[in-house]
């Protein structure tokens, strides 16, 4: 992936602050399920509320020289975020408000509760912030098998912005109104879970065409990465691997296939209104 000249001000980078330290009672089982959960995730307050211990006080630390190249990497990635998507937004005739980013380590407070490396990256609706933990990747690489690229991160990012969109269009809004009406079942409300992460994966993809239409940063083998990602954490491959067989009416953010489709009509596409996944998939 080609790196560009932007970067943006919205990046919170709160690794080596102090803030946080190990997560008590947690582990390597708490990671992997946890990640699982909110991979790619949307609201996520509930279990960020409920359980857990308070984070521990560590010493300050300065970051190292692959930690500071991050951060840059977040900040540009977060610029061409909020360029695509202000022009995507203007073109509707929308304002767009940029989401903030918060990079931390093992654990930070969010308008969510506390948020914990166990969570994998989330967007927040209550604060307009994506959480991201940079462990994470290592997760998905050493037990899902995903290649992580640049343009691995990069999706993720693309992904949890796709929520940012879905919030400023109403669209969690109506979703979290579903959830809480008592009107649904648990298989309802889970394809309503479906939809809503396969449109952030369109998202993504829509993302991903209009900023290499302007910026050209997409090299061989980026939007492989990315559909090898999204298919590593299709539920159907998590529940192969987790219990052995597949159990379609617990899907909560779409098979691999799925996911692999609604990332590639949004990049194919390039356009935002193309990605009804509701109508399509709840009929």
């Amino acid at each position: 992936m080609k790196w560009t000249d932007d970067r943006s001000d919205n990046v919170d980078d709160r690794r080596g602050s102090g803030s946080g330290g190990a997560i008590v009672g947690g582990g390597l089982g708490t990671l992997i399920i946890a990640a699982i959960v909110f991979f790619l995730g949307g609201d996520p307050s509930a279990i960020l509320s409920s359980g857990g211990s308070a984070p521990q006080q560590t010493e300050q630390r300065q970051l190292n020289e692959g930690e500071r190249q991050t951060g840059e990497f977040i900040k540009m990635i977060t610029a061409e975020n909020e360029e695509t998507w202000a022009k995507i937004f203007a073109e509707n005739g929308r304002q767009y408000t940029p989401a903030k980013v918060v990079l931390f380590e093992n654990n930070t407070q969010s308008g969510c509760g506390t948020a914990q490396s166990a969570m994998g990256p989330f967007y927040c609706p209550v604060d307009h912030t994506v959480y991201m933990d940079m462990s994470f990747f290592q997760e998905l690489q050493q037990k899902f098998g995903a290649k992580v690229t640049e343009f691995t991160v990069a999706y993720v990012m693309a992904h949890e912005m796709g929520h940012h969109i879905q919030n400023l269009m109403g669209t969690l809004d109506e979703t979290n109104k579903a959830r809480t009406s008592g009107r649904f079942s648990e298989s309802q409300l889970n394809r309503v879970s479906v939809a809503t992460e396969l449109q952030a994966d369109f998202y993504a993809g829509v993302w991903a065409r209009r900023t290499d239409s302007r910026e050209h940063i997409l090299e061989p083998g980026d939007i492989q990465s990315a559909i090898d990602a999204a298919e590593a954490v299709g539920d159907d491959n998590i529940q192969k691997r987790s219990q052995g067989y597949v159990n379609q009416e617990s899907f909560t953010h779409g098979s691999s296939a799925q996911r692999k489709e609604w990332f590639m009509k949004g990049y194919n596409s390039g356009d935002i209104r193309q990605g009804d996944t509701f109508n399509q998939l709840l009929k």
